[in-house]
């Protein structure tokens, strides 16, 4: 019998919730690969812990596939990232903002503002250290 958590909420309905969430963040990845703007890495990598809370099956397919795999198995061993992923990460950063500037013309403490957000991600996924 399935236990209830004390919110009313049964087991089977959080799983199904993650695997639905698995699979709209896995939809956002496979996007991002299209779109320059779009992040993939991040996405398939919460998918991936979506997956191991809602379908294992689901997850040893992400973790096996040949390019999202290796990936999202740097990150859970090492919290690893790629040297050819930081710098498809930054440099998708860098077109953003340029973008941003480009197309919503902020003012100066907006435009400070997103270039601060930026940069912290950009510190952030650079201080990552690479796959052994």
């Amino acid at each position: 019998m399935e236990q209830d958590r004390p919110d009313g909420v049964s087991a089977r309905m959080v799983r199904l919730g993650y695997l639905v969430a698995g699979f709209a963040l896995l939809a956002l990845g496979i996007i991002g690969a299209f779109l320059p703007l779009m992040p993939t890495t991040i996405f398939v990598i919460l998918a991936a812990g979506c997956f191991a809370r809602s379908n294992r099956r689901v997850e040893a397919w992400l973790l096996n596939h040949k390019s999202f795999g290796p990936t999202i198995k740097a990150w859970r061993a090492e919290g690893a990232i790629s040297r050819h992923g930081k710098s498809l990460a930054t440099g998708g950063m860098v077109l953003g903002y340029v973008l941003f500037l480009i197309g919503a013309r902020p003012d100066l403490p907006l435009a400070l503002f997103v270039l601060t957000v930026f940069v912290a991600c950009a510190w952030y996924v650079l201080s990552r250290p690479e796959p052994s």
